[in-house]
């Protein structure tokens, strides 16, 4: 198979996958559709209708010089798309303007620019009109390229310059796959550039091969990424409000202390101070803060780091770390009990309950039941 006729299969694959993740968050899916979802979807679709535009084209020789020249600026559209899916993920919408509307009058105004030169050129300049025509497609997509540099640099200000503003959302998405889907875009917008200076120079289109590749592999990568990163944030938002009204863990019922017998003096200090952690971490839900340490407990107890630690060991039968993931354990068991979770992915539920990673989430829970969570999740 030939290098053009693989970036061909390439390209239309893309498109066409566009399309069905866009079929598939809407029409499909029986999650609640968002501002954040909408638009990322139309982010995907306008590089979809783009891609797709220019597979057409680069493929088929149309005698109709109107159709020839009738091209979308579905490229304007991709970057303020973006934006918007920021703005709505980030939960900032009332803070930021989105440029959502002015990038659609733009697309108008561009399309009856479009039309005005295709029947101007054709009724009064016949045998200029595809030079004149050219001419004009390339001070359009250096309009373009301009008018999307400057909404790189918008989200550049969101992403890196304004964190203050999205406080609320880095307890649930630290957005570093955002920052790197921005990188890459910038990567492509350079590329943009060399193939517009190449094609204008030399008339050659590698360069515009090399993007549209570039374009395909985006589709795939932001097509799983977003969807999966909002919902995951989304379902650890939700737990977490559950957690903190009243699905949470709000006592030591079944869980038995070490030793039963009455104790006295020292001891029986011992053990009330033992109680007191215990109830300061229930109460106040600290265990299921993924970073406690065992100094920042001490710190809040008015303990030193060694006599806290000696009253865990003694009463719990765990050391500092076991008995932290044996209450997150306790707090996941319930929640993955209850059917009201059950729309909950299980990995989101092990973050809520204070865990950083799937794997430690599951390690911990086959520790302390002999089971993973997925086998011990029957109610779903």
């Amino acid at each position: 198979m030939e290098l053009a006729s693989i970036l061909n299969f390439v390209l239309i694959l893309a498109a066409l996958q566009g399309l069905a993740f866009n079929i598939f968050t809407i029409h499909i899916s029986k999650r609640k559709v968002s501002k954040a979802v909408i638009y990322l979807n139309l982010t995907v679709l306008a590089l979809s209708l783009n891609i797709l535009q220019a597979w057409f084209f680069s493929n088929h020789e149309l005698d109709s010089f109107f159709l020839k020249n009738i091209l979308f600026s579905f490229d304007l559209l991709i970057m303020p798309f973006f934006h918007a899916f920021l703005v709505y993920y980030l939960r900032i919408e009332n803070k930021i303007s989105t440029y959502t509307k002015l990038s659609l009058g733009l697309f108008l105004v561009l399309l009856i620019l479009r039309l005005a030169s295709i029947a101007i050129t054709s009724r009064f300049f016949s045998d200029e009109a595809e030079s004149i025509l050219q001419k004009y497609t390339n001070l359009e997509e250096i309009f373009i390229a301009g008018f999307s540099l400057f909404i790189f640099f918008k989200c550049y200000q969101l992403l890196f310059r304004k964190q203050h503003m999205y406080t609320y959302i880095l307890k649930f998405d630290d957005i570093g796959w955002i920052r790197i889907m921005w990188k890459i875009g910038i990567s492509l917008f350079v590329l943009w550039v060399i193939a517009i200076s190449l094609f204008n120079l030399t008339g050659n289109i590698t360069g515009y091969q090399i993007l549209r590749l570039g374009l395909s592999l985006v589709i795939y990568w932001i097509g799983y990424q977003g969807f999966f990163r909002y919902h995951h944030a989304n379902d650890r938002i939700s737990i977490r409000r559950s957690i903190a009204s009243t699905k949470g863990l709000k006592s030591t019922e079944n869980r038995t202390p070490v030793q039963e017998a009455p104790l006295e003096g020292i001891e029986a200090k011992h053990k009330a101070d033992f109680e007191k952690i215990d109830s300061h971490l229930l109460e106040n839900q600290r265990f299921l803060d993924p970073n406690l340490s065992l100094d920042e407990l001490a710190g809040e107890m008015n303990m030193s780091n060694t006599h806290l630690s000696k009253i865990i060991n003694t009463y719990s039968g765990y050391n500092f770390s076991d008995y932290i993931n044996s209450l997150r354990i306790e707090q996941a068991k319930k929640l993955l009990n209850d059917p009201d979770f059950c729309k909950f992915t299980i990995v989101a539920i092990g973050q809520e309950c204070g865990f950083n990673s799937r794997s430690t989430f599951y390690a911990a829970f086959k520790k302390f039941t002999v089971q993973t969570p997925t086998q011990y999740r029957t109610v779903c």
